[in-house]
């Protein structure tokens, strides 16, 4: 195991000062490789990064747990990827609309929410609901936090249970993410977000406004873990551990196949698809620095857990770098795949 420049690249990040530190993982054939390096807090104090703490996951929490709650209520048969959302809410006036949009961001949801940020969660619900889809729906991939929020909502109607909890039971307890949570009940063992002038520093509180609103009810994002976690995580994609009374094996394998409407071979359930040297591999991000890629043909994959977002989030250097090190981490010691 040599990834001489993905590291490099890594350290980059906090020696440039675009984030203030990094967790990271590697794992391929050879075992895990992993380092913990630069500073969790800069501001109001600077402060070390310790092994063990937990990140902010953002748009992560839509991979790691929603979309695994999703695939488990299809295996249950309790939905289908054909339902139509308005199935479970009427008062959604786009009923072409289906949970595989949903799932692959193919739904192209259109409007505007005045305040959205500053309203109480009532108003915010009636006002996500009261919004419909565009004339892209099933041929464009639109990026979109609703499509997961209307996921959690969907799996929420049929359960009984906020989507959070339902994660909590039904996803992180049976892949024994043993830290992973909604709700650090220690704040200090969280890496902090942005300093908000109005807030103060945001530690052990989901760092996206929607998902602060919603609370228990957003399946967006709100998801805490370690780097532990996503280790483990990742070897479960990879098939390194096995939890087949989860999900079977065939409902694993179709995280690495396009799953869009229009068959534009750039989403799967869930997570970004992309190809290298003839076969799949499957990413996402997260707002706050965070990063998985997952490359099972190679049995490689990446875990970078950063807070690009403290002290604040004007970062324009952390985009462009994010792209490069996903280059970098795929095409070093790729070998061809027969």
């Amino acid at each position: 195991m040599e990834y001489l420049k993905t590291v490099a690249k890594m350290h980059q990040f906090v020696d440039a000062g675009i984030v203030p530190g990094v967790s990271y993982a590697i794992i391929d054939d050879d075992g895990i490789q992993t380092d913990v390096f630069g500073k969790q807090e800069l501001l109001p104090e600077r402060l070390a990064l310790h092994e063990g703490e937990l990140y902010d996951l953002a748009s992560l929490t839509k991979v790691v747990g929603t979309t695994n709650l999703i695939l488990k209520l299809l295996v249950l048969g309790k939905i289908s990827l054909d339902d139509s959302f308005s199935k479970y809410f009427p008062e959604w006036h786009s009923p072409q609309v289906t949970i595989r949009h949903l799932l692959t961001h193919t739904s192209d949801i259109v409007g505007y929410i005045p305040n959205r940020n500053q309203l109480p969660k009532s108003e915010l619900m009636a006002a996500i609901l009261s919004l419909k889809s565009g004339p892209d729906l099933g041929k464009v991939v639109h990026y979109q936090d609703y499509n997961f929020i209307f996921l959690g909502w969907v799996a929420s109607r049929i359960m009984g249970e906020p989507v959070q909890q339902l994660i909590s039971e039904l996803v992180l307890r049976p892949l024994e993410l043993q830290h992973a949570t909604f709700t650090p009940d220690q704040i200090d063992n969280v890496v902090p977000t942005e300093l908000i002038p109005s807030k103060g520093l945001i530690r052990g509180t989901v760092h996206d406004p929607k998902a602060r609103i919603l609370g228990p009810d957003c399946g967006s994002a709100g998801l805490f873990a370690t780097l532990d976690d996503l280790i483990h995580f990742s070897q479960w994609l990879l098939g390194d551990v096995k939890y087949p009374e989860f999900l079977p094996n065939d409902w694993l394998d179709q995280l690495f196949v396009d799953q869009t409407p229009g068959h534009m071979k750039n989403r799967s359930f869930g997570w970004i698809l992309r190809h290298f040297d003839g076969h799949p591999y499957i990413l996402h991000t997260g707002y706050t620095g965070t990063l998985i890629v997952v490359d099972r043909v190679t049995h490689k994959a990446l875990i970078f857990l950063s807070n690009r977002v403290h002290p604040d989030p004007s970062n324009k250097l952390f985009l462009p770098n994010r792209s490069e090190l996903i280059r970098t981490f795929v095409t070093e010691n790729s070998r061809t795949v027969n």
